[in-house]
């Protein structure tokens, strides 16, 4: 997927398929399930995670992690990144919930792998900058997915988007070095759109709360006031487990 008819047609999919069944992908603290999808004769696997299947927890509201992972799509998006899997919001066998294309990847290429290749360093790197925007405090090293043409995509993103700063990621390697300014042109460029509210970020602001939006735009601005690759903070900074 390259152009956005390529995503706009994936999230047209994922609404429109029928799930064909569904099982539990992998030990979570929620239920996570791989689905497979049919539509008429296109079947496809995509990754569900009922709101009924969140488990409670003491720093983010309950029963919205399926929310978060749609708004962080929509911001990959706006933000013209495209290294998030397209995702939907949408109901299914256990309720509603995310539904995300799934990515054929190579399971043992995770963070700590791709980062001793060049080649891959300028995408790991966009993903920590898009992880300071969406106040990622999951960022483990197995989110990065490796697909078969050398594209990095980043998943699980239910617990992204707090009013609290709450990073935690294992992407600290660039810590206070230079953002590229392309990068930061498309950050100020989505953030003017977003509080001009113009229509194409109608999408983002339709899942996120005003005043959700109105912290990562004060990250945006602390971002664009630095220019560099934020460091880990006093509190804990690092996912567990870290991959």
């Amino acid at each position: 997927m390259e152009s956005s008819t390529d995503f706009a047609r994936a999230e047209q999919l994922l609404l429109d398929a029928d799930f064909q069944d569904s099982r539990p992908l992998w030990y979570s603290s929620n239920y996570v399930y791989l689905a497979r999808m049919c539509v008429g004769d296109q079947q496809f696997a995509a990754v569900y995670k009922p709101e009924a299947g969140e488990s409670p927890l003491w720093d983010f509201p309950t029963m919205e992690l399926y929310r978060r992972e749609v708004a962080a799509y929509r911001l990959s998006r706006l933000l013209d990144w495209n290294f998030v899997p397209p995702t939907v919001a949408r109901e299914g066998p256990h309720g509603i919930g995310s539904v995300q294309l799934y990515v054929e990847h190579d399971p043992s290429a995770h963070f700590f792998e791709l980062r001793e290749q060049s080649t891959f360093i300028p995408q790991l790197q966009r993903m920590a900058v898009f992880d300071y925007l969406a106040n990622n405090a999951d960022r483990k090293g197995g989110h990065c997915l490796l697909d078969g043409e050398g594209r990095i995509w980043g998943i699980d993103h239910g617990l992204c988007f707090h009013t609290q700063y709450k990073m935690r990621t294992v992407i600290w390697d660039w810590a206070e070095e230079s953002i590229p300014g392309a990068w930061l042109d498309e950050v100020e460029q989505a953030m003017v759109a977003l509080t001009g509210k113009a229509d194409v970020s109608a999408p983002l602001r339709e899942v996120l709360e005003p005043d959700e939006l109105g912290a990562m735009v004060s990250r945006a601005h602390q971002l664009l006031t630095t220019r560099r690759f934020p460091l880990p903070g006093p509190h804990r900074s690092y996912p567990w487990p870290l991959v």
